[in-house]
């Protein structure tokens, strides 16, 4: 029997990146997925890679910054599957710069995109796994969460928000049967990870520096966090919750 058989998965930041590899390794193991996000093409385009493979998904457009955009696309997914089993936060923003050099309006942006979207769809995705008699919250945070970076002021801030927000909510609705948890990679192949590397004066160099810290010797991938995201979702994770999990190469064990 496949892990996530008979469960319905509800993925931000969809399609693309880790959330792309999320939909994909969560359908490959037997859940029906409900792939949200701003951009509609690239969300279609991975539904259709799971329909074509003998699954069953559904893209809808969704601003995670945006309360009514959230709520209406969760309506849509309950509505469409008939319940909620899973949730992965995975959508969010980067910008390098120091607090000094961190603009009003870049504060806002990746403080809402990867705080305020979490917390947003994490309130209004309750009462729909109530529904369901419980479920998992998988936030996809950041080792910058955990530890901090040169450069990343604002990404801290908000990556240590959400392993806070994962801890509070975890408390808060495990009588409920619901459980929250935060995995936190370092530096992931992916179009958002790479655009910090290309904001550095020299691209090649920086990504040979961020290697050389990661004592497994090289850098994640997108399947890396999502098989780490089917396992938090599966039954084999039932006696999980609270936890903030380094996804790092051995990055933080210095």
């Amino acid at each position: 029997m496949l892990r996530l058989s008979g469960k319905v998965a509800f993925i931000t930041g969809g399609g693309t990146g880790i959330g792309r590899a999320c939909a994909l390794a969560f359908a490959r193991e037997g859940a029906e997925v409900a792939i949200a996000g701003r951009r509609k093409e690239p969300l279609d385009k991975v539904a259709r890679e799971i329909v074509a493979a003998g699954g069953k998904s559904f893209a809808l457009s969704c601003d995670v910054t945006q309360r009514s955009s959230v709520e209406s696309a969760l309506a849509q997914a309950e509505k469409h599957f008939g319940r909620l089993d899973t949730l992965v936060n995975n959508a969010g923003a980067v910008v390098v710069a120091t607090a000094e050099h961190t603009s009003d309006a870049d504060w806002d942006r990746v403080l809402a995109a990867n705080l305020t979207g979490t917390f947003f769809v994490s309130r209004a995705a309750l009462a729909v796994l109530r529904r369901a008699g419980g479920g998992s919250i998988i936030n996809i945070g950041s080792v910058l969460g955990l530890v901090a970076r040169k450069d990343r002021a604002a990404y801290c801030a908000a990556k240590a928000g959400v392993s806070g927000l994962t801890r509070a909510m975890a408390l808060d609705h495990a009588h409920e049967r619901i459980r929250v948890n935060c995995i936190c990679p370092t530096l992931v192949e992916t179009e958002l990870g790479m655009l910090s590397i290309q904001q550095t004066a020299n691209a090649v160099a920086e990504i040979q520096k961020r290697i050389a810290e990661i004592p497994i010797g090289r850098l994640g991938k997108p399947e890396d966090v999502a098989m780490m995201a089917v396992y938090l979702a599966s039954e084999e994770a039932s006696w999980i919750t609270g936890a903030s999990f380094p996804l790092d190469g051995g990055l933080t064990a210095y």
